[in-house]
């Protein structure tokens, strides 16, 4: 493990508790450096949180938090409002105004008082979209035309534009086609200036980072180095835990047999000295008995301590020894024939696309949906789920369907995530809402949570169990971009989930690993029409 070089974002002593007594950090001190780091840690470690109390969103229960500048932040939901023009979005349309007075001969102080330096900001502007994709982005487009992506894209574009000496990503890949991943990761690796905190579950992304910053049980930890590195680090850390906890465990036990030898000794002893005593005066008897006692106790009581360290020694190899929460995910038995039509769509056109698309799936198909941002992977979905209207053409599915939508929109902010889900699920005791909550580490407190609290990753597993605990069970079952939030180890027991999934399956995603983790039998590109593709070209897309 590294130490890093000197901090100019540091955290001293802080501590932060929600209103409802859930505490997130406890005296926590770290140091981030100028350069890239990758923040990791499990769902619901306080990754989101840490980046929100640097970027002022929260305020630390106590402890110091300095951080230079204003820091420019990149929430995982993008808030921007859907009416507005892109030139509104990236926070230039007041200049671009100004500038176009100044240059009709409306030379005023206000004008260059609002342009400043930046008579060359539509230039950046196009410069900047460009080096992110987004070149033919027009600057009167409004944002509601935008995908998921793309929306992502303009936001990160928002925060560069103002040269920020902190920017804090949260979870920036997610809705990112490969392309766009690509072009964040180069943004990324030509970072040159100020400190950049990046949380995410991309590990070619955490492979550019200058250093790893893990968030575990409320402590940050510092490894110099991309994610192999850190992962190779954690490895020896955890041979080293198991050896020591192994060689504790025996020391624990050899010190309770020498503990029990020494009572027996001690009572055969306390036995003898009280068939000798029997023919001593009582004085002198009385004297040995005491030395005797004193003896015994003292005997005793160094095996005793002796036992003592070595159950600590023991406790402190067990807490350096990792066991982290793993989710557990059975998805609804439901089996489909593989003759039944599951969904047809017939000369269907996308809203704001104009693709022109055409599907059949029969039984326990499984599909894996690929295609760039915009091209209108979501709005597929929502009109096989019944949630959108398309402009024309005929959509048929005959079977119970269920989607898991890219926003997380199926939960009531307001409720727990027990209430969310006895409300999907009424058919279910509270005791079978919080088995089935256990299973995906909604445990104690954590299922009484509410659900506008959670963490990007704990809002996905409290989704999964709405939608798919929800009466009927599917015989369609539909992700979009499921593993956007999830840790990696979690996204590896969705995906064998997945695979053990009997129903009809479509999953849209960016991320091809995983979905050939999810065992598809089709590969689909949506583009102007649907076009189904062999699996070996699915990673140069």
């Amino acid at each position: 493990m590294s130490t890093p070089t000197p901090a100019s974002v540091t955290c001293t002593e802080m501590s932060f508790t929600w209103p409802d007594g859930t505490q997130v950090f406890s005296g926590a001190t770290a140091g981030f450096p100028t350069g890239v780091t990758g923040l990791i840690g499990g769902n619901g470690s306080g990754k989101s949180t840490l980046l929100r109390l640097l970027a002022g969103e929260l305020t630390p229960t106590s402890g110091a938090l300095s951080v230079p500048g204003t820091p420019a932040y990149l929430p995982q939901t993008i808030t921007h409002h859907l009416d507005v023009r892109v030139d509104e979005a990236l926070g230039i349309d007041g200049t671009l105004r100004a500038l176009t007075a100044v240059e009709s001969g409306e030379v005023t102080q206000q004008h260059l008082d609002t342009i400043g330096q930046d008579w060359d900001v539509e230039q950046r502007a196009h410069a900047l979209l460009a080096t992110l994709g987004l070149d033919r982005l027009a600057l009167d487009r409004r944002v509601a035309e935008l995908s998921g992506g793309q929306t992502v894209l303009l936001h990160l574009a928002a925060l560069l534009l103002v040269r920020p000496e902190v920017l804090l990503l949260d979870e920036p890949t997610n809705n990112l086609d490969r392309g766009a991943r690509h072009r964040l990761r180069e943004a990324v690796r030509g970072w040159r200036h100020g400190v950049l905190i990046v949380v995410s579950h991309d590990r070619e992304l955490l492979e550019d980072v200058d250093r790893i910053a893990e968030l575990h049980a409320g402590e940050i930890t510092f490894h110099g180095g991309g994610y192999s590195a850190y992962e190779q680090a954690v490895a020896t850390a955890q041979a080293a835990a198991e050896r020591d906890l192994r060689a504790a465990e025996a020391d624990e036990r050899r010190q309770q047999r020498e503990l029990a030898e020494t009572q027996v000794t001690v009572a055969r002893r306390k036995r003898q000295g009280a068939k000798s005593a029997e023919n001593m005066p009582k004085i002198l008897a009385g004297a040995r008995q005491r030395a005797a006692q004193e003896s015994a106790g003292k005997l005793t009581g160094v095996q005793q301590q002796r036992l003592q360290a070595a159950r600590e020694r023991r406790r402190h190899a067990e807490q350096a020894l990792r066991s982290d929460d793993q989710m557990r995910l059975e998805l609804p038995g439901t089996r489909v024939p593989a003759g039944r039509e599951v969904a047809r769509l017939r000369e269907v056109v996308l809203p704001h696309t104009g693709a022109l698309l055409g599907l059949d799936v029969h039984g326990p198909q499984r599909i894996a949906l690929l295609g760039g941002n915009g091209t209108g992977k979501t709005t597929l979905l929502r009109l096989l789920a019944g949630t959108a209207e398309q402009q024309a053409g005929e959509v048929r599915v005959p079977v119970p369907a269920r989607l898991l939508p890219q926003r997380l929109d199926v939960l009531d902010p307001g409720l727990s995530v027990a209430a969310n889900l006895a409300r999907a699920a009424p058919a279910l005791t509270d005791n079978q809402v919080r088995a089935q909550l256990a299973r995906l580490l909604f445990t104690g407190a954590r299922a009484d949570q509410r659900a506008g609290t959670l963490s990007g990753g704990e809002a996905l597993r409290a989704s999964l169990a709405a939608v798919l605990l929800a009466e009927p069970s599917p015989q369609l079952l539909m992700l979009d971009e499921p593993t956007n939030n999830l840790d990696l180890a979690s996204s590896a027991h969705l995906a064998a989930a997945l695979r053990a999934f009997q129903g009809a399956l479509i999953v849209a995603g960016h991320d091809v690993a995983f979905l050939r983790e999810t065992n598809p039998t089709r590969w689909l590109l949506l583009s102007d029409t649907l076009t189904e593709i062999p699996a070996e070209d699915a990673a140069e897309l």
